[in-house]
């Protein structure tokens, strides 16, 4: 007879996956758990580059397959998205009753795995909440908190956050962020091992990267998704400007990206840009390490805020999608100014790498999250702790 306590990991999207895979890895290899791995939302989807590709080339059997988003990032398509969601994840678990389902952080489609796991008393477990950055994902990961059981989070006071949320102490655990164990086997990295361009494909120059270069990661912000378009027109300007290296990555699947994608692709048609290369994703072991061989990483992405801090890597983070997250010195705050930016990335050039940060852990995550889950009690009700 099977003892091992099934454990369903619900992957929506590619920075999920980059988040949670030394937690898949350490669940898989633990003897007393047994990984239960489902893929949904926009994982699966060429356009966002298709995560699940890696997911399986990294060896991790998959157990299903959810086609939940709809087509149109706009608020009410991420409403329905969540709702199929919700429809599609509670067959799921009927079918593979798991002991446990495990959701991670805050972006809309995780919600509905929250609420189909509490619906049909599994006990979930939430990886990364407490944190603060001030749009909707910071409703989304409040309450995400609150629909869960189990608290893996990634800083101190994050833990304390929850803990003041009404959450059972005994059940919040300080584990750091398991994205920080994969930085840190980068730390050793003497050079970038692999070429981009031949390795990723993507579009654009193909600029001579040994004298340096800049990684951009820019975002729609949901309260303000009227203006992705401007937004990203701003960084654009700023680093044509600028005229150094750049690699730039494309948007999650969020509201406003439509409008950020096309602000790329118009730029792009109306400017010539002899020093930029867009990619689509990557492997989460190569993005980290072109991160940490770069001279800065430009956006609002939290790999700025978590995995750059411990890196080293400086960081020019614009905007209010970030607001209120646990900053490791690495990070330079701005707003949407051109100029603004333009001085941010040239006072980050002249800095130079940073102290690593241990604020968000120290790279022993996914293995402290698989005990932790082959130990916690069983349990789907909540403690009164008001």
């Amino acid at each position: 007879m099977n003892t091992k306590r099934k454990i369903a990991v619900v992957i929506t999207a590619r920075p999920s996956y980059s988040r949670v895979k030394t937690v898949l890895t350490a669940i898989k290899n633990h003897p007393d758990l047994e990984l239960q791995l489902v893929v949904a939302a926009s994982a699966l989807l060429p356009r966002y580059g298709s995560a699940v590709n890696y997911i399986e080339r990294d060896g991790f059997p998959i157990a299903a397959k959810v086609f939940n988003v709809l087509e149109g990032e706009n608020l009410t398509a991420a409403a329905k998205t969540t709702g199929i969601g919700i429809l599609e994840l509670s067959t799921v678990f009927e079918n593979l009753s798991p002991d446990i389902v495990v959701t991670v952080a805050d972006r809309f489609e995780t919600m509905a795995t929250a609420i189909a796991a509490s619906y049909m008393n599994i006990p979930l477990a939430h990886i990364q909440g407490g944190e603060v950055t001030g749009n909707i994902d910071e409703k989304v990961r409040h309450a995400i908190t609150k629909l869960s059981d189990y608290h893996f989070v990634a800083s101190k006071n994050a833990k304390e956050r929850v803990i003041k949320l009404g959450e059972d102490p005994k059940l919040v655990f300080d584990t750091g962020c398991p994205s920080i164990d994969l930085a840190k086997n980068i730390k050793n990295s003497r050079n970038l091992s692999f070429n981009p361009y031949s390795k990723y494909g993507g579009v654009g120059a193909k600029p001579n990267l040994s004298n340096g270069y800049l990684v951009v990661m820019q975002h729609p912000v949901t309260t303000e998704y009227h203006d992705s378009r401007k937004h990203i027109e701003i960084t654009l300007k700023a680093v044509k400007k600028l005229n150094k290296p750049t690699l730039w990555f494309w948007p999650n699947v969020d509201a406003g990206s439509d409008g950020t994608s096309m602000g790329i692709r118009s730029f792009r048609e109306m400017h010539q840009l002899p020093h930029v290369h867009f990619f689509k994703n990557m492997e989460s072991q190569d993005f980290l390490e072109l991160l940490f061989h770069s001279d800065c990483l430009i956006g609002n992405s939290s790999v700025g805020i978590r995995e750059c801090a411990h890196l080293g890597v400086p960081v020019v983070n614009i905007g209010s999608r970030q607001h209120g997250r646990d900053r490791g010195g690495n990070t330079i705050d701005v707003g949407y100014s051109q100029q603004a930016i333009e001085l941010a990335i040239t006072q980050a050039l002249k800095t130079g790498k940073l102290k690593s940060s241990s604020i968000y852990g120290n790279g022993e995550a996914g293995e402290k999250i698989a005990n932790l889950l082959g130990e916690v009690p069983l349990r789907f009700h909540k403690t009164i702790m008001y």
